[in-house]
């Protein structure tokens, strides 16, 4: 029953992935289309109760929402607990590759944050103190997701108001990461306060691949490179200049679910067809054997008029 989905993929030629992640103070709110808006009474009545989330701090993650909960050391425990408990579910409904999410203001990336986190124990203060919970996390599904398997760790590379974490700071983190069994770090940005709060930092195409260049560089290990990544080419490049390891798709994949397809056919790859399911493939290249069969102009068979 659990690896009815995992198998279905795996049939289809995919490699099932799982990303785990929580939602921290970021939790009880809508969608972002209604801008993450807390949920009050009124949405409980939809069946959308609210409820205050948890965070290494209590401290709101917007003037309109409620304070979380700060997490006591006991706490910590019971949450990393639940990690555990979540990647062996992942592991037994036959996933092959898991992704820890530790960015875009998730509870990961709220210890991590100096904006989030204000404590003054050893999951606070320092870079080091604040590391601890990441660290501990990758450590607890490390202990369940099996070596053969590859693990990532999603990171919000920069964030925060006045560069409050850094390039530097992420490089760290990935070395550690590294020593406890993490093998690809994607490289993303922004999310303690919203959306990215550093303006440096330009919406232009493939913005975050400095990001993961200089990690695979420093840290010396895989990285993932996302964000505004549409176009085969530009994807291809960025492979071929060693800049990245993987290219994450997102939206691109919801406006094109065939993009692998288009982009195997654009950069000269024979058998690009072979990459879609049979019950597609076969009536594909039906077509492509008939279109072949066409005369270079249509009108020279075409009868005449008069």
């Amino acid at each position: 029953m659990y690896h009815r989905i995992t198998n279905f993929l795996r049939e289809n030629g995919s490699i099932p992935a799982i990303q785990l992640g929580h939602a921290g103070r970021k939790a009880s709110c809508g969608p972002p289309w209604t801008n993450f808006k807390p949920l009050t009474a009124e949405d409980a009545k939809h069946g959308m109760r609210p409820w205050r989330g948890v965070s290494p701090s209590a401290i709101a993650p917007r003037a309109d929402a409620p304070a979380p909960l700060e997490l006591s050391v006991d706490d910590i425990k019971a949450v990393l607990a639940a990690w555990r408990e979540a990647a062996q579910r992942s592991i037994d409904a036959g996933f092959d590759i898991c992704e820890i999410h530790g960015a875009h203001g998730y509870l990961i990336h709220q210890f991590l944050s100096p904006l989030a986190n204000k404590r003054t124990d050893a999951y606070g203060g320092d870079l080091d103190g604040r590391m601890r919970f990441a660290l501990e996390v990758a450590e607890t599904v490390r202990t369940v997701w099996p070596q053969d398997k590859p693990l990532f760790f999603r990171v919000s590379a920069v964030d925060g108001d006045g560069g409050a974490w850094d390039m530097d700071d992420t490089v760290a983190l990935a070395r550690e990461l590294k020593a406890r069994g993490v093998d690809v770090i994607t490289c993303s940005s922004g999310g303690i306060n919203g959306p990215l709060n550093m303006a440096i930092v330009p919406r232009t195409p493939g913005y975050q691949v400095p990001y993961a260049a200089r990690v695979k560089r420093e840290a010396d290990m895989p990285t993932c490179a996302v964000g505004l990544i549409t176009e085969a080419h530009q994807a291809e490049d960025i492979l071929q200049r060693g800049e990245a390891d993987l290219i994450a798709l997102a939206r691109e994949l919801m406006y094109n679910p065939n993009w692998p397809v288009h982009a195997a056919k654009e950069l000269g790859y024979r058998d690009y067809l072979d990459l879609l399911p049979p019950a597609y493939s076969w009536w594909l290249k039906r077509r492509e054997q008939i279109l072949a069969l066409r005369p270079d102009n249509e009108t020279a068979t075409a009868p005449k008029k008069g």
